[in-house]
This record gives structure tokens, sequence and C-alpha cells, in this order.
């Protein structure tokens, strides 16, 4: 699956569509996908130049966030944004941070999906850079919700609010 069909498939654009391509995926199983890390990642722009090496290291909330939408993709395929529902993060467990990620990197999400009750998916996996496991998930946990359940208002609504 290329990033055009990453695109269609997930309602996430730029700067936080963090899946570049899925390399293989065995549907309902199991999926790996891969996220180029660059120093023109938005997360960066606040490095000031000649910083150490540890201020680039990519931020581990963008990492969990991008094997949640390599695990959409498995849990959802093609449908993950066609039918206008939500989708939420709900949280993860045994969250294990092993190593980090820089630019010039390539991590490489590998995502098992465990199981489905309802609208609510189970994943386990793994990230790695290269040879180093630089993550292991315990559990992550989403759910899908049609858009009128979760609380959605429109900027009309938005506006009046705030005044």
């Amino acid at each position: 699956m290329d990033i055009a069909k990453v695109q269609a498939a997930l309602p996430q654009r730029h700067p936080l569509l963090l899946v570049d391509r899925v390399l293989n995926m065995e549907p309902g199983r199991s999926i790996e996908t891969i996220k180029a890390v660059t120093a023109s990642d938005p997360c960066y722009a606040d490095v000031p130049v000649g910083a150490e090496i540890g201020a680039y290291a990519y931020p581990v909330s963008l990492l969990i966030e991008s094997f949640g939408q390599s695990a959409a993709l498995l849990w959802l395929g093609d449908e993950a944004a066609a039918d206008g529902s939500v989708l939420l993060f709900l949280g993860a467990r045994e969250y294990r941070v092993e190593g980090r990620a820089y630019p010039g990197d390539v991590v490489r999400h590998v995502v098992h999906l465990e199981q489905v009750v309802a609208d609510t998916a189970f994943a386990t996996g793994e990230s790695w850079v290269g040879d180093t496991r630089i993550a292991h998930i315990g559990s992550l946990m989403a759910a899908r919700r049609p858009k009128d359940a979760v609380g959605t208002t429109s900027n009309e609504e938005d506006r009046h609010v705030r005044t």
C-alpha cells in the first residue's frame, strides 16, 4: 500500500499522517509499515542549530501515534476513513521504549491484531529502526464510533461557545 492508498484510508493529514507505506499486510492478522523520520518533521521546528543529538530524538508520543495509525490500517483496511466514523485512541499498556529514532532513520512498525470486540480493537507489536527494537507495545486499544456519538461541534457552534 503506497502513500496514496494510506491517505485514502486514514483521516489524518500533514503533519499528523505518520505512516508512509505499508510493506506487508495479512488482513485481520498483522501489518508491517514504515515511517521515515526527517529533520524537516514539524516536531523539530524549535530545535536550535547546534543542539545535541538527544534533542533530535523522535518524540515517543508520535511514535505511539504512528503505531496506532498502522493498527488502524490493519483493523479497518480501506474502510478506515470511508464510513465517516471517528477513530479513537483509548490507551496503551506495557509500552516500553527501548531505543530512539532520529532524523534519517526509518521506523518499521510490526502490528498484530489480537482481538476485536464490537467496535473496539486490541493490538500488540513492536517498533524497529534497522535491526534494533526501539519499542514494545503490550496492548494498544482503539475504538471506532459514529461521528455524532463523539460530541463534535460545527464551527458555528464553536464560535457561539467562545463568545
